[in-house]
């Protein structure tokens, strides 16, 4: 991701449909998106966000991170989102998330991943069963939305479980 990315991620997170399932946080400027990008640390092993591009255009189209990750457990915590909504449903989401684990377990040497999703995000779940992630917890009702709580679902997978 570098600081020219910021327009996109400004409308992406201005975006009510992208942010349905997603903790949105305040409203934030484009100048404020873009300071932050300028000043996002650089990759490291406990925190390493890529964006997600199309192989044919080169356009980006959404993010992914794994974060929080610890040496000492070989655990982190992944992120992603596509932001493009003409990109959904395209199987971008789906070969991001396997990428994402690969590099996880390949380069990072982790053991597990982690994730959070809203329990009504059904097109999400299914992405991440795709990949061979499993539930392993729930949140109830730790999720407002629409004036709705929702439960959030724990899902993880284990080094050796990622299905290619």
């Amino acid at each position: 991701m570098e600081p020219d990315d910021a327009e996109a991620l400004w409308r992406w997170n201005n975006d009510p449909d992208v942010m349905r399932w997603l903790d949105d946080g305040y409203p934030e400027s484009l100048a404020q998106v873009t300071a932050r990008c300028e000043q996002r640390e650089r990759n490291s092993y406990e925190h390493v966000i890529f964006g997600i591009e199309t192989l044919a255009e080169k356009r980006l189209i959404g993010l992914v991170k794994l974060g929080d990750a610890t040496p000492e457990t070989g655990d982190a915590e992944l992120d992603i989102y596509i932001g493009e909504k003409d990109c959904w449903g395209r199987g971008y989401g789906t070969e991001a998330t396997r990428l994402i684990c690969r590099y996880g377990f390949d380069k990072m040497r982790l053991h597990r991943i982690t994730l959070w999703v809203a329990d009504e995000n059904a097109p999400a779940i299914r992405v991440y069963e795709k990949a061979g992630f499993v539930e392993e917890g729930r949140a109830r009702e730790s999720f407002r939305r629409d004036g709705r709580w929702h439960d959030m679902v724990m899902m993880g997978l284990l080094e050796g479980e990622l299905h290619r």
